[in-house]
């Protein structure tokens, strides 16, 4: 599920309008005790020793203000039976009801998030540079996130602004007499740095209070943040080690007497099932938690209580060891607003620290915490349902425009295989975008899997009609509006780009290039490294690929800069620069489909996977 992002330019915006791991601990999937101070001898205040502070959380969000289309929008959970069912969640209308309901006879409530809050959103919230989420996140009461990747698609300038307000520097104000206020909470970027001053360039914690209770947050991205991002976007910016940092800040917070911290980490990992409901802590084989977190987690000083992560777009509620071999609680709470993570953390007055059981016993269930579906069942909350009609007038001139017809649903984000529908499309639009001499001269064109945003869907959104795609829709489905480029490669670096999917930085978890028509290959999964891809089975257009001969070759910026650990991309020379990737797609969209003849799914046979 990588989240790879892309510069999300204003004027193009304008113009184009580890598996099996043990753990410690038991967690319950059950609401948590409601929020209460525990009885016992008092302070002299009418307080007893320890209080639960309820902790509500969520993470990337990205801008999905509206419910997420197709199966994008949905979340698998286990029945009784053990079969699995999808269920339609998420929507920041049923979001901010969960939520509300949530507090409801917890005095002591925080909500905090894992970041990727905006960027690479839908066209009601991106087209207005994500000031619509920021709006949404301030009316839900969010007390504090961490930044994520996407925070910095539009540089650390944009950042700032969307923490502190003002209207856009060339945009300007939406909406005529209304200045753009910023955030309420607090972004984090601990381990984010100014290169030349050396300091953070937002806050690195917070410390939420409440009658005497302190509880510390500290926020970070992940520090891989710079090889996901174009590099306008982290330009001047230095991204620090996860753990150094969060240990290094809860160390000062200790300093100051804050005994109760949670560490707010955009990075993630990768539960053993995709149901929210599955019981992580199972010991049978091949369960658990795998994927940078645990590394990450089994790092950060005992002083930290939980962790709330986020980055990989899966639900879990884990616990992972201390470095003390404590218990602790890992979650994430899938993506798009389709899940909350409610965590009871019982708070010592006394030690003023959350109480943590060292060991597994029948009793050792605290801290508390389970993941719970944002459904679309429950009443819709009426600021929510106002704010997205007031953004929507604003957006409908560009957003419902027709671009195009579908017979039935392309899947792209909501698709699990390597080879994406969707995936194929947009690279044979791109393909062919880019094939004229005076656009490039492209042979073949790849496309990053973490660039495809969402699915097509064949059901209508509004009053379009089924089957019609809206530029809504495209520019969910490609909301970076980068620039294509076509570059001169050998035959020997295409081969490398290809092996590089699943070797080096992207071995652990394979990141497929989508690929447009008339290239083929093996991937061979049983294999290790970039052994996996099958040398020599890669063909283009029937013939072995040539080491010596030079490709034209057809990508986004952000690839052609060698993001996503595809440096043999970098490698490119002669480039030449076309129009935005949206535009190309809107474009093939328009020259092979109507409404009597809308395009059907491609068959994604391209590549051959051997598992």
């Amino acid at each position: 599920m990588s989240a790879t992002p892309q510069k999300n330019r204003a004027s193009r915006r304008v113009l184009a309008a580890a598996a099996g791991l043990a753990t410690v601990g038991a967690l319950v999937a059950a609401m948590p005790a409601g929020a209460q101070e525990h009885p016992g001898k008092g302070n002299g205040k009418g307080q007893g020793p320890t209080v639960d502070v309820q902790l509500l959380s969520f993470n990337d969000l990205h801008g999905n203000l509206e419910p997420p289309a197709g199966s994008a929008g949905t979340v698998n959970e286990i029945q009784a039976d053990g079969t699995v069912k999808a269920v339609p969640a998420g929507g920041v209308e049923y979001l901010a009801s969960s939520l509300r309901t949530a507090r409801q006879g917890h005095p002591y409530s925080i909500t905090a998030a894992g970041g990727d809050m905006v960027g690479a959103s839908p066209l009601l919230s991106g087209l207005f540079h994500d000031e619509p989420t920021i709006e949404a996140l301030n009316k839900i009461d969010l007390d504090v996130t961490s930044v994520g990747n996407h925070e910095f698609d539009e540089g650390a300038t944009e950042l700032g602004r969307l923490q502190n307000g003002g209207c856009h520097p060339v945009e300007g104000c939406y909406e005529k007499g209304k200045k753009f206020q910023g955030a309420d909470f607090p972004y984090l970027a601990a381990n984010v740095t100014n290169e030349k001053s050396g300091k953070p360039i937002l806050k690195p914690y917070t410390v939420w209070k409440k009658n005497g209770v302190k509880i510390g947050f500290i926020g970070v991205t992940l520090e891989g943040t710079p090889n996901i991002v174009t590099a306008n976007g982290v330009k001047g910016l230095k991204f620090h080690d996860e753990v150094e940092t969060i240990n290094k800040y809860a160390k000062e917070l200790d300093r100051q007497g804050v005994k109760s911290i949670v560490a707010l980490i955009h990075e993630g990992g990768a539960p053993a099932s995709s149901s929210y409901n599955y019981d992580c802590d199972s010991d049978g084989p091949g369960d658990g938690i795998s994927g940078p977190i645990t590394d990450i987690a089994k790092g950060i000083s005992p002083k930290v209580d939980a962790l709330v992560t986020g980055h990989t777009h899966q639900a879990y509620v884990c616990t992972v060891p201390d470095p003390a071999g404590n218990p602790r609680l890992v979650t994430s709470a899938s993506s798009f607003g389709k899940l909350y993570t409610e965590t009871t953390l019982t708070y010592d007055r006394r030690t003023k620290d959350i109480v943590r059981t060292s060991v597994k016993s029948a009793g050792a269930k605290n801290p508390k915490s389970a993941n719970h579906i944002v459904s679309r069942d429950q009443s819709k909350a009426n600021d929510m349902t106002a704010l997205i009609a007031r953004w929507n007038a604003l957006a409908a001139p560009i957003s419902n425009r027709p671009q195009g017809f579908i017979t039935a649903d392309i899947n792209g984000r909501g698709s699990n295989a390597y080879e994406k529908p969707l995936g194929d499309l947009i690279a044979d639009a791109q393909l062919e975008g880019l094939a004229p001499a005076d656009k490039g001269g492209a042979v073949v064109a790849f496309m990053n899997p973490g660039g495809i945003r969402a699915d097509l869907v064949y059901k209508a959104s509004a009053a379009e009609g089924d089957g019609v795609v809206t530029y809504g829709e495209s520019f969910t489905v490609q909301p970076f509006t980068n620039m294509m480029n076509v570059v001169d490669l050998t035959g020997a670096q295409l081969v490398a780009a290809l092996k590089q999917q699943v070797s080096g930085s992207n071995e652990a978890s394979p990141k497929i290039l989508q690929i447009s028509k008339g290239l083929t290959y093996t991937l061979d999964m049983t294999k290790s490294g970039a052994d996996r891809v099958v040398a020599d089975t890669i063909k283009l257009n029937g013939e072995a690929i040539d080491p010596a001969k030079t490709y034209r070759v057809a990508m986004n910026e952000f690839l052609a800069g060698g993001g996503d650990g595809f440096a043999a991309l970098g490698e490119g020379t002669n480039k030449l620069v076309g129009a935005s990737d949206l535009d190309v797609f809107n474009a093939y969209l328009a020259a092979h489909s109507t409404a009597d003849a809308p395009l059907a799914p491609p068959a994604a046979d391209r590549i051959t996977v051997v598992q």
